[in-house]
């Protein structure tokens, strides 16, 4: 579930632009990379998984611009722990 990490300081063209980046990453194939040789290895993970960041620039365009993007999506949860007496 998105937790609104690109509402804060970030515009709708930069959450687009972050949007397209991860989308073009999904369809490439790009989420890990390694590299070897012959004595050495590395590997490389983006710092959040490319569905995070789409879930995340989904609801960041939902709550930059409802009019076109549509209203965010709210969640309720509730919770009763122990015993109600009836």
């Amino acid at each position: 579930m998105a937790r609104g990490l690109f509402i804060t300081g970030f515009t709708i063209s930069e959450v687009l632009a972050i949007q397209q980046r991860a989308k073009e990453l999904l369809l490439e194939g790009k989420t890990i990379m390694n590299w070897n040789d012959a004595e050495t290895s590395a590997a490389k993970q983006f710092v959040m998984p490319v569905a995070e960041v789409l879930d995340e620039c989904g609801h960041a365009l939902r709550v930059l611009d409802p009019a076109t993007y549509g209203r965010p999506r709210n969640v309720a949860v509730s919770q009763v722990s122990g015993y109600l007496p009836k």
